[in-house]
Order: C-alpha cells, then structure tokens, then sequence
C-alpha cells in the first residue's frame, strides 16, 4: 500500500517516502528517485479519488457502510469511464 509520509512507521507493506535528514544532507540518489516513484504512483490514486468526488457529488458525502461502498465507487467509476469514452 503507498502512504504519504505521515503514515511513516505503520508497518510491514505499507511504503512512504524517506523523509530528508534533519541535519541537511541530501538523500541519496537511489533514495530520491525511490520517494519520486512513490509520489508518481500515489498521484494516479489521488487523482482518480478527485476526479471521481468531483463529478458525482454523492460520494463527496457519502455515509454508507464501508462494505457497500467498493460496489457505489465501482459503478462511477464504470460510469466516468463510459462518460469520457474509455469503454469501447
């Protein structure tokens, strides 16, 4: 699972980003591009959950149980897909 960095030590398979030393050194390269990669795979995520909160105004409020809202988010999301012709 990707975290932002504060999530930083919640456990084993969840990935954060290295934070930057506090006396000023840089990261390393592997490090760096390490944490890169992580933002640009969290990006997608975060992107999807915005773009779908924003055109159907329902999940921006949504109170349903946590076991029913994987079927709500999942018809939007075929709906979107449809809406900007991704379904052929």
């Amino acid at each position: 699972m990707l975290a932002d960095s504060g999530y930083d030590g919640a456990g084993i398979g969840i990935l954060t980003p290295v934070n930057q030393p506090a006396d000023g050194r840089l990261l390393d390269l592997d490090t760096r591009t390490r944490n890169a990669l992580l933002r640009a795979m969290r990006c997608l995520g975060e992107r999807g959950f915005a773009l779908l909160t924003q055109r159907w105004r329902t999940l921006q409020r949504i109170t349903t149980s946590p076991s029913r809202i994987g079927d709500i988010i999942k018809a939007a999301l075929v709906l979107t897909h449809f809406e900007h012709g991704y379904l052929n």
